[in-house]
């Protein structure tokens, strides 16, 4: 009989070679059976055309060890394929693709190979920290936001003392974090093993989360520097903007907007010199109805620059908006545009009846990432969203990869494609975005394996919380969607500003700020469980990505509470701690870029699987449930079938230790006690 669980292959450079071929390449195919096993194996390639009849190719046994035969052929490979494995012995026949051994090929699951897709290598499992900037760290008080600077969304701008809580009306409280204050936090950064900063938007705009842009050539001077200051702040028998003098001589000043961007050149050369990379956060489905294009509060209006669309139908920002009234007689202030979700304080961008918005989008986008400053790439907010049709849309992403990679061939393109099951292949295509924020293969399954809830934390259902199945089958699933470079490089978070704190998830409970309150967040939390997701986390295929202050324990509710001020000072020392060790493991096993992945053995509340490739092997597992649980893995799935595995480190009741603790290994099996709500990693030795 064929032993179903020894077959296995994937996309990684140890089953296809060359890793990143170009069109007309001869690539070699390899597949792994158990020794003599089989007496057939076959690859089944596809044209992109789903219902074509597939080529056939015999494979040969090319190399064999202790326990395994591998069998490889060569093809040329003109453009994309989809790929499958047939193996048969005289009396069983499969089928092997992502799903693993299959008695029919489902077509979602087989692998692709795309000739000249690739991804810049630093991206390939680097570990990113995201700064939502006002919240991270003050390092010029000159610039902060003063109270009744302007009003948006209804309230005026407010400063508020660091530390405080969140206020459920948050979108214009500033506690004063700026580009500055990351600078004097880049040894920290460093010393944590941060090899890419993600900054969450930093152009002008009214709000602290700055997803409502006024002018995407400047960074924001509140965030920056204001050289010239001076005006008024709106007085309370004043509360139209066109009297917030201090806000817009400070906005608007070229003196302050050009300061701002050099320290920006400064900023990121910085952290070049540290060793990190700077990915930009670009909104471009929408702006803000602050926009000097729109101009909805005359600020650029009453600073003499040209008129914004939303007051003259003869602006020359006129069709970088849809409006639903067009007739001459709505303006002045014509409120009848397009915004995004109906949105009016985000007037959503109209793409496709501008070439000139077309071309000035393509121009900020080579802007950032060419000299003088360098950025190392974009992250796109909604990016499925942008645009009126999904033609269009990949059209303009074409067009934005084309330009970013002319101006800087190693900027990396990750995009965010929020939609629950929002299939990404389209744009996966080597020809548009090079990755995305991993929802739906890391932080979706992972949170409701681990916590039970949400990642919003406003849904709860217990039944999928220690769901092992589940788990692996979503995770499967989804992770079947994303080529290798993508997967490799995909933005793996717990947390981030747009859901609630992991370690607050950690409670199992259902909640926002404006229904329970700040404290609910923190109780009955439990770091146990924190540190498991973590240890997932950074030992799983994909870039693992920090949102500032997790490694420091901050919890919070899905936003605005999850934008809460770095506790500096107040840091838990036990998940700092974890965090540096575990990055330092991450960092020490260049495999955990590159290398394969497979599950071992799972059961409720428990999973295992191995990393590993050519040269080392690691064995991760994972038990959420609250008793210990012994457990004998197969770790002859990895070609182990003696020796000894060395525990690394390993967590457990809100602890971490380093005990070198050596786990014999027996025909192939290795037998090992995780604790409670605990995990280990275990290294094979050489």
């Amino acid at each position: 009989m064929i032993n179903r669980e020894a077959i296995f292959t994937d996309e990684t450079r140890q089953f296809v070679s060359p890793y990143a071929p170009q069109a007309g390449d001869s690539v070699r195919f390899t597949l792994r059976t158990a020794k003599g096993d089989a007496e057939t194996v076959r690859l089944y390639i596809h044209p992109t055309a789903e219902k074509a009849v597939p080529s056939i190719h015999r494979m040969a046994v090319t190399s064999s060890d202790a326990l395994f035969d591998y069998y490889s052929v060569s093809v040329t490979v003109i453009s994309q394929i989809r790929y499958y494995y047939g193996v048969e012995s005289e009396k069983q026949a499969f089928f092997y693709n992502k799903e693993g051994v299959c008695d029919e090929v489902n077509g979602h699951f087989n692998f692709r190979l795309i000739p000249g897709q690739t991804v810049p290598d630093w991206a390939r499992g680097a570990v990113m920290y995201q700064i939502f900037v006002d919240r991270f760290y003050n390092g010029d008080p000159s610039n902060d936001v003063v109270d009744r600077e302007y009003a948006y969304l209804g309230v005026t701008a407010k400063a508020w003392p660091w530390g405080k809580d969140i206020q459920p009306l948050d979108v214009c409280n500033f506690y004063g974090g700026d580009l500055r204050g990351v600078m004097q936090k880049m040894e920290y950064l460093k010393d944590l093993g941060v090899e890419v900063i993600y900054l969450n938007p930093i152009f002008v705009s009214p709000s602290n989360h700055k997803y409502d842009p006024q002018d995407y050539d400047y960074v924001d001077p509140h965030y920056g520097v204001i050289e010239e200051d001076g005006g008024e702040s709106l007085r309370f028998e004043k509360v139209h903007n066109k009297h917030a003098t201090k806000y817009i001589k400070r906005i608007t000043s070229l003196k302050n907007l050009e300061a701002s961007n050099a320290l920006m050149v400064e900023f990121i050369a910085k952290a070049h010199e540290h060793g990190m990379r700077v990915i930009l956060d670009g909104v471009f489905n929408h702006c803000g109805d602050f926009n000097k294009w729109m101009d909805r509060a005359e600020f650029y209006k009453t600073a003499g620059w040209e008129d914004g669309a939303y007051h003259s139908p003869d602006s020359p920002y006129h069709d970088y908006f849809l409006w639903h009234k067009p007739e001459r007689s709505e303006w002045p202030k014509n409120d009848s545009y397009d915004g995004w979700w109906g949105n009016t304080a985000q007037p959503k961008l109209n793409f496709e009846d501008s070439p000139a918005l077309c071309e000035y989008i393509l121009k900020i986008a080579k802007k950032w990432v060419s000299p003088p400053y360098n950025a190392d790439g974009w992250r796109l907010d909604v990016a499925a969203d942008l645009g009126r049709s999904r033609e269009f849309n990949h059209e303009f992403w074409r067009r934005f990869r084309t330009a970013v990679k002319e101006a800087n061939p190693n900027a990396i393109i990750l995009a965010e494609h929020y939609h629950y099951n929002g299939n990404t292949t389209d744009w996966l295509q080597g020809d548009q975005w090079d990755t995305v924020m991993n929802y739906d293969s890391f932080m979706v399954p992972l949170t409701w394996f681990l916590t039970g809830v949400c990642k919003h934390s406003e849904e709860s259902r217990p039944f999928l919380k220690n769901d092992a199945l589940s788990f692996e089958k979503a995770m499967a699933y989804h992770m079947a969607e994303l080529p290798i470079h993508a997967l490799e490089s995909s933005m793996n978070q717990l947390s981030n500003h747009d859901h609630s704190r992991f370690l607050t998830r950690t409670n199992g409970m259902v909640g926002r700020l404006h229904t329970v309150g700040a404290r609910a967040s923190e109780r009955g939390v439990n770091k146990s469980v924190m540190l498991e997701a973590l240890v997932f986390q950074m030992t799983w295929i994909g870039a693992p990505t920090l949102y500032y202050g997790d490694e420091a324990g901050v919890m919070g509710w899905t936003d605005p509470d999850n934008r809460r001020t770095f506790p500096w000072g107040q840091e838990d020392a036990l998940l700092m701690e974890a965090h540096r060790e575990l990055i330092k493991i991450r960092q020490k096993h260049p495999m955990l870029r590159y290398g394969s992945v497979a599950f071992l053995w799972n059961n409720v509340g428990f999973i295992s699987y191995a990393r590993w490739d050519d040269t080392e092997r690691l064995v991760v597992a994972i038990n959420n449930n609250n008793k210990p649980i012994t457990v004998q893995l197969p770790v002859w799935k990895i070609g182990l079938s003696k020796g000894f595995l060395t525990q690394i480190i390993a967590t457990h009741d809100e602890y971490i230790h380093r005990l070198a603790l050596r786990h014999p290994i027996k025909n192939g099996y290795a037998q090992l006690v995780v604790p409670a709500q605990g995990a280990v990693i275990l290294e094979a030795e050489q």
